[in-house]
């Protein structure tokens, strides 16, 4: 069965494009987030430099201490993009890319995992760097998310409320599209090297409460 829908959401619109996404799947997206940015603040991965990043995600996947939280997010997406392939007649999506959306997705969401922990890593060194304490981990991943999901344009971190349908929609239709994302992750990582994260940090929400 598919979760429940946000209010006035559907999963598609009239020529069957994804649209909304129910509440459990944003969930689950943003628990994965969660463990994902602790995991990188409980371990020893450092990353120093945006060049030092793509090497990393070049060389291997460390996504699975999320494991449970990966499987769950996938557990919930899958039934989404087969409820749009139904109504493939009118819509872009053929048929043959939802043949194994449950492999895809999940593997889509286990490099987008490393890819996040990766760039959070870089941030969280450089937030160490320029303000001398340890990073705040709802800031970590704001800045994160924001720039994963959108590497061109300036974070807002004005609200550290994450942007989890956006992150669940990118997975769920890079992985049932068989996108790969390593372009924009690496353009990611090349403006978290540019940013002044002194200033995000003595803005940030979390600090002034």
């Amino acid at each position: 069965m598919l979760p429940a829908m946000a209010r006035d959401q559907d999963p598609f619109d009239g020529s069957g494009r994804l649209l909304g996404i129910p509440d459990g799947v944003a969930a689950a997206a943003g628990q994965v987030v969660s463990q994902a940015v602790g995991r990188v603040l409980s371990s020893d991965l450092r990353v120093t430099t945006a060049g030092e990043g793509k090497r990393l995600l070049a060389e291997d996947d460390g996504s699975e201490e999320v494991a449970d939280a990966i499987q769950r997010f996938v557990g919930l997406a899958t039934p989404i993009v087969r409820v749009v392939a139904r109504g493939a007649r009118f819509t872009r999506v053929p048929w043959v890319l939802v043949a194994s959306t449950t492999v895809s997705i999940g593997v889509t969401v286990r490099v987008g995992v490393r890819e996040l922990q990766v760039l959070a890593a870089l941030l969280a060194h450089r937030l160490e760097q320029e303000t001398g304490a340890a990073p705040d981990p709802a800031l970590l991943q704001k800045l994160a998310l924001e720039l994963y999901l959108s590497p061109r344009r300036t974070p807002d971190t004005s609200d550290l409320r994450l942007p989890v349908v956006r992150l669940a929609r990118r997975w769920i239709v890079s992985g049932a599209l068989g996108r790969d994302t390593r372009g924009k992750t690496a353009k990611a990582l090349d403006r978290a090297e540019l940013l002044d994260l002194a200033r995000f940090a003595a803005l940030s929400p979390a600090r002034r409460s």
